[in-house]
């Protein structure tokens, strides 16, 4: 449904992806940050291991859900956008994401889930159309790019590319200056610890930088915030809850500082200068405070990963 578009209003990148480039990603640097050992594991030694879930399911479809809509909305118009059967297009979406990934991993969920999931889709859509004017205004603000491609050499190692995709790109119409958001599912929002995990509000620190540079914006004139869309609300609350919690993290010169300065660390340990990997490197295991980096971890029973070499904070 939903495709890639970008605003003639920027100059398209001038480096192009070509075969062999050494490519990272802001999921590759988070998962070093947390531990080192499970990113050498996935990438330097090719043990990639998936787990298809409901969640990335919903949340990839979301966002195509999303992202046509207000395609349309600001390349059209508002009436059109409205016309739309949203909820339609969530379930073909929700349909085609979960086939492909059965296709790929084997079945993962079932019909009660799926359908539990999508009526928490139909709130959500319900409330963005009722709540539209808030959040999107087509007077205030201009839509640049949807999946708006950054692909740049980092600035430690020029043999090694950035890569990622901003969810939306507004400009703001009475002063010029860019907004980039980046929408994200949830089930009731990100509480304090969420806002404060640095390897969450990272990634639009990094994608602010890289933007300014590949398409030559003024860094100081780039906003960025979370759209967070919540599947559940809280039962017997005593005010009136919203569906959606914008979050906007800090990304001052401060933080840009200390997110670069990370983000250099991983490419100067991970990769020599003619960008292949760092395959004489140290990539501890980093197991975290109560172990909270392996919760998840598809090593954390793997004889790859000794528990007993597991170092936690």
């Amino acid at each position: 449904m939903k495709k890639s578009m970008v605003s003639n209003v920027f100059n398209f990148p001038a480096h192009t992806e070509q075969e062999g480039d050494k490519k990272v990603s802001y999921s590759q640097y988070t998962m070093w940050a947390n531990c080192p050992k499970q990113w050498k594991l996935n990438y330097m030694e090719g043990h990639k291991d998936f787990d298809p879930s409901i969640h990335l399911v919903f949340g990839t479809a979301m966002h195509e859900t999303i992202q046509s809509w207000l395609q349309v909305m600001y390349n059209q118009s508002a009436v059109e956008a409205e016309s739309m059967d949203l909820n339609q297009i969530l379930l073909e979406e929700m349909g085609k994401e979960y086939q492909s990934m059965v296709e790929r991993y084997g079945k993962f969920t079932n019909k009660s889930e799926m359908n539990e999931f999508y009526q928490d889709g139909i709130q959500i859509l319900d409330y963005l159309r009722k709540h539209r004017a808030e959040y999107f205004s087509v007077k205030k603000m201009r839509l640049l790019g949807v999946e708006l491609p950054i692909y740049y050499p980092t600035e430690i190692n020029e043999n090694i590319m950035m890569k990622g995709f901003l969810d939306l790109v507004f400009e703001v119409v009475s002063d010029g200056s860019i907004e980039i958001w980046d929408i994200k599912t949830s089930t009731k929002g990100w509480n304090a610890y969420q806002k404060k995990d640095k390897t969450k509000t990272a990634q639009l620190v990094l994608y602010k930088k890289f933007f300014s540079k590949q398409y030559g914006y003024p860094i100081e004139k780039i906003q960025v915030r979370y759209f967070i869309v919540k599947r559940k609300l809280w039962e017997e609350a005593m005010f009136a809850q919203k569906r959606v919690q914008d979050f906007v993290p800090a990304h001052g010169s401060i933080t840009m500082r200390n997110v670069s300065n990370s983000f250099d660390d991983f490419i100067s340990k991970s990769f020599l200068e003619d960008g292949s990997y760092n395959t004489e490197g140290e990539f501890p295991a980093t197991a975290g405070k109560n172990s909270k980096n392996c919760k998840w971890c598809p090593f954390k029973k793997s004889e790859l990963c000794n528990k007993k070499d597991r170092i936690k904070e």
